[in-house]
């Protein structure tokens, strides 16, 4: 395992960490036996950065559980985060974070960030409810060890909260689908003058590792042969700027993979004739994929019950797969045996949706889009027809 230093803490933060957000689940919730496996892998092969929120379902919960069963607790550092947009009032700090001491089962969070920040708004106020003195006490009591943020925003709100307060670590998505995207690599090397970078989302929910157009994964085939995920990780290892790649592995043999690739992938190791790859796989993958839905779920439960990450699934993979093959996954996403589809015309365009939306998506212009490509007259009348039967067999028995 390669370790890259938090320049602010002074520690030794494996370069791969554990994004918690996609541990294994089963229909009762996470799939505690699985998760297990998968944390002990983890921190078997060094990874010693593990990413959780209080609105990951289940989540901290269930890392605790694997962490004081095993009594691994000291061997890692454990990153959390505060609902920042369910906070209206002061003692909604304390009412969270106690909560998550108890979910945690721990004294002490050695990472905390504030979640989602979009702008310098949405920290001042939280600064307005006095948060500032709320994470200074915190931090002198040593609840909390750094104090960060996550990011989902412009650059120039990126750069803007970077000076309103004197941060330790920053949480941004980036990957080579889009270097200028949200905080960007402009917002990577400021933040990275003066505190390690944690990076989300590197493959983009797992789109450029499973869902790459054949044109896109003949061209890394050709240059090598590295997995598109290996690839993916690859381009941002070799940024010196990064410190810690997140990765929602959710299987031995996944953490067993990313590991193997730390020690060869250091910054500056990838050639020029290698990153040309990089921007040709780009071009190919940007025009196929039409909305840039990372399935995170943030914007559920739809009021409605809109299906919206499987819509946008479904409608990317119509395009990059073929359509064929988008609407038998659309059909079966949408509930074709259910009484009521969980469908685009379900929207009644409250907007909720998108107020949530860490990519800022025009979510109920995109499932109009939806509705066109993948419900042509044909197939809406075989969607009807089959929800009509459903009805019926459901009211006779």
């Amino acid at each position: 395992m390669q370790y890259r230093i938090d320049k602010k803490a002074g520690r030794e933060l494996s370069v791969l960490g554990m994004g918690c957000m996609r541990f294994p689940r089963n229909v009762g919730g996470t799939d505690l036996k699985k998760t297990e496996s998968v944390v002990l892998s983890a921190i078997e092969k060094g990874i010693n950065y593990f990413d959780t929120a209080w609105i990951y379902s289940g989540n901290e919960e269930a890392l605790s559980y694997v962490l004081e069963k095993n009594k691994v607790r000291d061997k890692i550092y454990i990153a959390t985060k505060l609902p920042s947009m369910l906070v209206g009032k002061a003692k909604d700090l304390d009412r969270f974070f106690d909560e998550q001491l108890k979910r945690l089962r721990t004294g002490r969070i050695d990472y905390y960030l504030i979640h989602n920040l979009s702008d310098v708004g949405s920290w001042k106020f939280l600064v307005n409810l006095g948060i500032e003195a709320w994470i200074s006490g915190k931090k002198k009591s040593g609840q909390i060890g750094q104090i960060g943020f996550s990011f989902h925003g412009t650059s120039d709100e990126f750069l803007k909260i970077l000076d309103a307060y004197p941060w330790e670590f920053c949480q941004i998505q980036y990957n080579y689908s889009d270097e200028n995207y949200q905080a960007g690599v402009r917002g990577l090397k400021k933040a990275a003058e003066t505190m390690p970078v944690i990076i989300m989302e590197p493959l983009l929910g797992g789109k450029l590792a499973n869902s790459l157009p054949k044109e896109a994964q003949e061209i890394f085939r050709t240059a090598g042969t590295c997995s598109p995920a290996a690839q993916g990780l690859r381009w941002l290892w070799n940024q010196p700027e990064v410190t810690v790649v997140l990765s929602g592995m959710n299987d031995p043999a996944q953490v067993a993979e990313n590991a193997a690739l730390t020690d060869t992938c250091t910054a500056g190791s990838l050639t020029a004739k290698e990153l040309a790859v990089f921007d040709r796989v780009r071009n190919v993958f940007n025009a196929a994929n039409k909305i840039p839905c990372t399935g995170c779920g943030y914007c559920l439960p739809c009021p409605q019950g809109v299906n919206i990450p499987g819509c946008f699934s479904a409608y990317n993979t119509s395009y990059i797969m073929g359509w064929y093959t988008g609407i038998k996954q659309y059909v079966n996403g949408m509930g074709i045996a259910s009484i009521k589809s969980s469908g685009p015309e379900g929207c009644v365009s409250c907007g909720a949706c998108e107020k949530h939306c860490p990519q800022k998506i025009s979510v109920i212009k995109g499932l109009v889009q939806v509705r066109k490509r993948m419900e042509p007259f044909l197939v809406r009348i075989i969607l009807r027809t089959a929800r009509a039967v459903m009805r019926h067999i459901k009211k006779s028995s």
